[in-house]
């Protein structure tokens, strides 16, 4: 059944108005009319099964019933994903959000091939949210994860006291013999904690990167003995945590 994520300001006591895209997407997409069904999300209720009232230039709906539904991660995770080529930023956003993500921070690294200026960030945070948005319609989230700007590795670092778990996805920890599996740190990871975890761009995380963040206490972590593609990594690491924590 088809979900739309709707404004606060949007409901009432006992129906919902949806506006701007999502009603052509409904009207001229999905060929929906009166009385046909669908699901409206309350940014903090969550879903509620709705029927079509009215579908013109808005489309009103009653609300039927509030739905129980529990389908996100038992955890909160930030994935710090650094800029990258082409569309990659826009994969990780779009993949990471159906395998439960809660947060994304783009990370503008010393490797970064891609940089953005302030007109070309503003353009496609935009874009990202709007990947975002649809992601979590498509596999049936209660919440749209956010998309925030892009930081720097000092501004990653400042908001260290806010996670419980902090990793970063190394890729020397793939070469090394002697290294920390997934396995290990995924065990310590309990309900209802903060998760954040970075990756690092194409050429990989610079020696003083590196070393910044283990001193600010990030953990490194192998995801494998291979080394993945930036926009690999991070689904790696959500499905084996969705494994861990929901699927055993």
């Amino acid at each position: 059944m088809q979900r739309y994520f709707i404004d606060q300001a949007n409901w009432e006591e006992d129906r919902v108005v949806i506006k701007g895209d999502d009603v052509h997407h409904i009207v001229k997409v999905m060929r929906m009319k009166k009385e046909d069904s669908l699901i409206c999300v309350h940014p903090e209720r969550g879903p509620a099964l709705c029927e079509i009232v009215a579908a013109e230039q808005e489309v009103l709906c009653s609300i039927i019933d509030w739905l129980d539904e529990n389908k996100e991660l038992p955890v909160e995770v930030t994935i710090v994903q650094s800029l990258g080529k082409g569309d990659k930023l826009e994969q990780v956003v779009q993949k990471g959000t159906e395998l439960g993500a809660d947060f994304f921070i783009p990370f503008d690294a010393e490797r970064s091939v891609a940089k953005w200026d302030a007109k070309k960030a503003n353009k496609k945070l935009t874009r990202l949210k709007k990947i975002a948005k649809e992601a979590s319609e498509q596999s049936e989230r209660a919440k749209v994860p956010s998309v925030l700007d892009v930081m720097t590795l000092s501004e990653i670092i400042e908001q260290n006291d806010s996670y419980d778990v902090k990793l970063i996805a190394h890729e020397n920890e793939a070469r090394s013999v002697r290294s920390h599996s997934l396995s290990s740190r995924l065990h310590v990871i309990k309900d209802n904690q903060r998760v954040i975890i970075i990756f690092g761009p194409e050429g990989g995380f610079t020696p003083g990167e590196a070393d910044k963040l283990f001193a600010s206490g990030f953990l490194p972590v192998r995801l494998g003995p291979r080394i993945l593609r930036m926009e690999t990594a991070p689904l790696y690491f959500l499905s084996s945590l969705s494994y861990q924590l929901e699927e055993q």
